[in-house]
């Protein structure tokens, strides 16, 4: 049991990470190992982002102080928090595919049953909105940035290269006349 200087450290804790924060993903760990644990903690480092487990009505308190209409208490599950500084996009990615790959693991250890976490949903702190959990799981399933960029480039590009292609068999059709 926390005392009650304890819960006050952990609320103004969360308030800090909200201030720093554009989002928070909302994760259900139960069935996760801790070496498990540990991945996902260096991994969401690694995109400058925090994971946290906080007991739901700490939580909720911190969100009341920090005037955010959203009751984390609403899932019935363990509940682990990423607070990012970074746009959805950008963190939905590599924590769809940890869970994915978790999945993966369970179902086939298992032999059909999967048993591991999962993504719960995200709160959008600028727009103050909350995002289900189907919808985050569609923004980590899209490529990269980069990809869809690249993507991009090529069917602009191909109607131009098409052209040119036709150009230059025009070209050689009238040189060997």
């Amino acid at each position: 049991m926390l005392t009650k200087s304890q819960k006050t450290n952990i609320i103004s804790d969360v308030k800090n990470l909200l201030k720093g924060s554009k989002i928070l993903l909302f994760t259900d760990f139960t069935g996760i190992s801790v070496e498990e644990s540990k991945f996902l903690r260096r991994l969401v480092n690694d995109l400058g982002a925090k994971y946290k487990v906080i007991k739901k009505k700490l939580m909720r308190v911190a969100f009341e102080n920090s005037q955010i209409s959203f009751n984390p208490e609403r899932f019935e599950s363990q509940l682990g928090t990423i607070f990012s500084p970074k746009d959805i996009s950008e963190v939905a990615g590599p924590v769809y595919k940890f869970f994915s790959e978790i999945e993966k693991k369970r179902f086939s250890a298992r032999g059909g049953s999967a048993l591991g976490g999962k993504i719960l949903g995200a709160y959008d702190l600028e727009k103050g909105e909350f995002l289900e959990g189907d919808f985050v799981k569609k923004i980590g399933q899209l490529p990269s940035r980069e990809i869809i960029l690249g993507q991009l480039a090529g069917v602009l590009s191909a109607p131009l290269k098409m052209f040119m292609y036709v150009l230059d068999q025009k070209m050689k059709q009238t040189v060997e006349k």
